[in-house]
């Protein structure tokens, strides 16, 4: 059985224009662009073509590659009254998202081959999605991260300053192991611990334990930023290494990764929705709700980073996805767990600040598909191409319906009122997860793989 997608506004590599798909088992078959002159004959032979082809008139929607998220915390094992592996999965889906990687920062870490397997094992039960999960590098375990496949999973996740998880890798015998070393992708969280603890120390000396949430910013501080990403630079340059520096979030940081490239083209960056959405100016509003590693930051660097994108600079954008409870988030700001559940909302709030101007829409699925798949050299997926799996997600420009947050944790910042477009169907391996914004319960998401 197939399926023929058709007059959808396709919008795929750097085009957009009016066509069809078809799709036989779980690839695209078959891409049709309506401006050639034998259009219509082509797409009435593929309809006569079987007696089990479902047609699917989506003269009405946008077809883009499915979103590929590199960066989601999706809280199992070891959190999972915030989220887990099925809960958020399912609300990826929801929102457009047709594979992901998932982080190590867990209760316990996953820092070892045997617990980064057992959260694939959950995976391949419950995952509507295409999945890889990070082997978190530890100040212990180099044994571990030189036995990573690198055609298997996504890349080493490696904290250059602290965050949740506790695993901190400060000792430089380490982080020169780990950059000489790593078999595959490093995924850094740039931000260096003593500058963070030294500001974090003189907010509590003036303000007590009722630090202002607006001072987030001022502890967790763009200088804290750069001088950890500028680290990483250091060492990737020095060792040749594969870096991937995660949610960039200063106009700097940026700027020294365009330089560094230079001398290493194997560097890349990762932006995240909120650094686009949010900024310093939203804390009065939003609070500790919007309180996240590292932190929202001023408007000149949201502007910067929307340049970025605009500009179609090689970077990525991707979620940061880290649910926690609103009874948890609604504590002072010392109390308050920094993250936010966006993973439903992505694609939708990119689409929506394309539409407001700031950048062409053209450049959604450059980012939230093509760049995520070509920084991690993932096999068969990214983009709408003949031969390439299946992964499609569907979406109006005015959605007919209201989509409640899936997260476990049951909020999020994002307001409904605030995002007009609608995911309406999400296909992943030839299959919809996804129909008439409600799950199918297909559950035929794939381990990852990778061409390195």
């Amino acid at each position: 059985m197939g399926t023929l997608i058709k007059n959808a506004t396709i919008i795929n590599e750097g085009l957009s224009f009016k066509g069809s798909l078809l799709i036989t088992g779980d690839t695209i078959s078959k891409i049709l662009d309506a401006a050639d002159a034998d259009y219509d004959v082509k797409v009435e032979a593929i309809e006569k073509m079987s007696d089990h082809l479902e047609i699917i008139d989506a003269s009405d929607m946008i077809l883009l590659p499915g979103v590929i998220d590199d960066q989601v915390h999706f809280r199992e094992p070891g959190a999972t009254h915030k989220g887990d592996i099925a809960s958020e999965s399912a609300a990826a889906a929801l929102g457009g998202v047709t594979s992901y990687m998932d982080m190590p920062n867990n209760n316990p870490p996953c820092c070892t081959i045997d617990a980064l397997e057992d959260k694939y094992a959950i995976a391949a039960q419950c995952s509507p999605n295409n999945y890889s999960f990070y082997l978190g590098a530890s100040n212990e375990n180099i044994d571990q991260v030189l036995k990573l496949d690198p055609k298997t999973n996504c890349g080493v996740k490696l904290f250059m300053g602290s965050s949740t998880g506790n695993m901190l890798v400060d000792n430089e015998e380490t982080l020169n192991a780990i950059f000489k070393g790593s078999p595959t992708l490093i995924a850094t969280h740039c931000e260096d611990e003593a500058t963070i603890r030294e500001a974090l120390a003189a907010a509590k000396e003036k303000y007590g334990e009722e630090i202002p949430v607006a001072e987030h910013p001022k502890i967790r501080t763009r200088e804290a930023c750069i001088k950890s990403t500028a680290k990483a630079l250091e060492l990737a340059i020095k060792s040749g290494a594969r870096l991937h520096v995660l949610h960039v979030s200063t106009a700097d940081e940026v700027e020294m990764i365009l330089q560094a490239q230079k001398e290493n083209p194997n560097i890349t960056f990762e932006l995240c929705v909120h650094y686009l959405w949010f900024c310093d100016e939203d804390y009065a509003k939003y609070g500790t709700h919007i309180k996240c590693n590292p932190a929202i930051k001023r408007r000149s660097d949201l502007e910067a980073l929307r340049n970025v994108v605009a500009k179609g600079l090689p970077g990525a954008v991707a979620t940061d996805h880290a649910p926690h409870l609103l009874t948890e988030k609604e504590g002072n700001y010392t109390k308050a767990p920094s993250g936010l559940p966006t993973v439903q909302h992505s694609l939708r709030m990119m689409l929506q600040l394309s539409k407001e101007g700031a950048f062409p829409i053209e450049m959604v699925p450059q980012m939230l598909s093509h760049a995520p798949a070509q920084t991690f050299a993932i096999t068969g997926r990214g983009f709408i191409r003949e031969g390439y799996f299946a992964d499609l997600v569907l979406v109006k420009g005015e959605k007919d319906q209201e989509a409640a947050p899936a997260y476990k944790c049951g909020w999020t910042p994002i307001q409904e009122n605030s995002l007009d477009f609608g995911v309406v169907h999400t296909m992943v391996n030839g299959q919809f997860i996804v129909r008439d914004y409600k799950l199918t319960g297909v559950r035929n998401g794939k381990r990852l793989t990778f061409d390195r």
